[in-house]
């Protein structure tokens, strides 16, 4: 059996052979957004880090290159989401990458399209959920 802080899911089921051992990096300045991801991800079976900025992004995505996917904020202090993506890119980064963002507007820069996708946060994560999987299934 394995073991998550709020659920119990066995060796055989298809989202723990889905989800077993992929790491997500959550990058957003609010932590009120980075908890509930968090716990959402988690109860999927996926294991989980986050970071508050961008620069904190960069730090971990050098020490821990086995991040398997990030979800990016678009919006923060200092090193804003869009300059985080165009950073990792320009480093011949693979790890796919959603853009999280309270804000739609930014979907017309055209340096979003660096990301595998752009979703607009909601405290309901069934369209990051399913977009998780997505992304991680076609990396797999």
């Amino acid at each position: 059996m394995i073991f998550f802080p709020d659920i119990e899911l066995s060796d055989n089921s298809d989202m723990s052979k889905m989800s077993k051992n992929k790491t997500i990096l959550l990058v957003d300045d609010d932590e009120n957004v980075r908890l509930l991801c968090e716990r959402g991800l988690r109860n999927e079976g996926y294991i989980t880090s986050s970071v508050s900025s961008g620069a904190e992004a960069l730090q971990f995505i050098n020490k821990h290159p086995h991040v398997d996917l990030i979800i990016l904020d678009i919006k923060m202090p200092s090193l804003d989401g869009i300059e985080v993506l165009k950073r990792i890119r320009a480093k011949k980064v693979k790890i796919p990458v959603i853009l999280y963002s309270n804000y739609s507007i930014y979907k017309d820069n055209l340096l979003t399209w660096l990301a595998n996708s752009y979703l607009v946060k909601s405290s309901d994560l069934t369209r990051l959920k399913e977009k998780v999987k997505e992304l991680l299934s076609i990396k797999a």
